[in-house]
């Protein structure tokens, strides 16, 4: 009698639980998307007011007048990026020179204290962040226009502290974490075997940094500016606090402006009639630029990764 051999059941549990798996991983995705598109439908819905009556005046106008209820966002369109550029020039260089420190130059028992205390950094909420600027940052940056002022006494401008400058300043403090962080494990993930090689053809510390790590870093580097960036465009209070909030286009780096975080967040309690609306366009308007900005850095970053490299 031959004995009956019985289909292990295995295989059919082990697909039944992939399918599982792959369809609540779905739905979970698709539920990113979903709130996504439900929240630019929301903003979009409650700025059409605004878009109406302004039309292409809404991104190129420069009046803001709550008496006659002319609404227009471009003073907080320029503001918005000139802050976060300049953040980032300012932030950049120190974020990079921190992890190249970390990662090749500092000692073992020096590196990870110098690494926490700088993530540390991300940890501060933005309020303190705003306080800090406020009683520290903004007398010494008073000071300096002060001393500016006096050289250049055709600038005739009152040195105050609060403007576009003081916001640069602390917004990169506050960026310098997130593009540090990023940038030290991808200095890390470079391959020993592309120092190492440089070495062994003479090349001095720098050169090994140029020439073997940056070109594979430089990827992973971008992404960190680029986070440092989404920060930068979508930080509110902080700025709020020390950039002055003027409705118009800053004249000279010092002078107060606005941002489009910060005209929210400065007018939305007390807004009223049209201004509600503008300010709800304002916010799709921000919604608009952060996804045009991951999606143009991703396509920047992907062109930088070296073949055969998939970050």
């Amino acid at each position: 009698m031959t004995p009956s051999i019985t289909k292990p059941r295995s295989r059919s549990l082990s697909s039944r639980s992939d399918q599982t798996f792959q369809a609540v991983i779905l739905g979970l995705a698709s539920m990113v998307l979903l709130i996504a598109g439900l929240y630019a439908a929301v903003l979009l819905l409650g700025g059409i007011p605004a878009f109406a009556k302004e039309g292409l005046g809404f991104f190129f106008g420069t009046n803001w007048d709550p008496v006659s209820e002319e609404y227009q966002a471009f003073p907080f369109i320029v503001g918005t990026f000139v802050t976060a550029l300049g953040a980032l020039v300012i932030a950049t260089p120190l974020a990079i020179a921190s992890a190249l420190f970390v990662v090749e130059y500092a000692p073992k028992w020096l590196a990870q204290p110098v690494a926490n205390l700088v993530e540390l950094l991300a940890a501060i909420p933005s309020v303190v962040y705003g306080l800090w600027g406020l009683f520290v940052m903004l007398p010494i940056m008073r000071s300096f226009q002060t001393w500016f002022v006096l050289t250049f006494p055709s600038l005739g401008w009152a040195p105050t502290g609060i403007g576009l400058f003081s916001a640069m300043v602390l917004l990169a403090i506050m960026v310098i974490p997130f593009i540090s962080a990023i940038s030290r494990d991808v200095i890390r993930l470079v391959p020993n075997d592309q120092r190492e090689a440089a070495y062994a053809l003479g090349a001095t510390k720098w050169e090994v940094i140029r020439y073997g790590i940056f070109p594979y870093a430089r990827a992973g580097i971008l992404g960190g500016v680029i986070l440092g960036l989404g920060r930068a465009v979508g930080e509110t209070l902080a700025v709020t606090m020390v950039i002055g909030n003027a409705n118009r286009i800053a004249p000279n780096l010092f002078a107060p402006t606005a941002t489009m975080s910060s005209v929210i967040a400065s007018n939305f309690n007390e807004a009223l009639g049209a201004m509600v609306p503008a300010l709800i366009a304002i916010g799709f308007v921000l919604f608009v630029f952060t996804m045009i900005i991951n999606y143009v850095a991703r396509i920047i970053i992907l062109r930088l990764t070296p073949q055969g490299i998939r970050l």
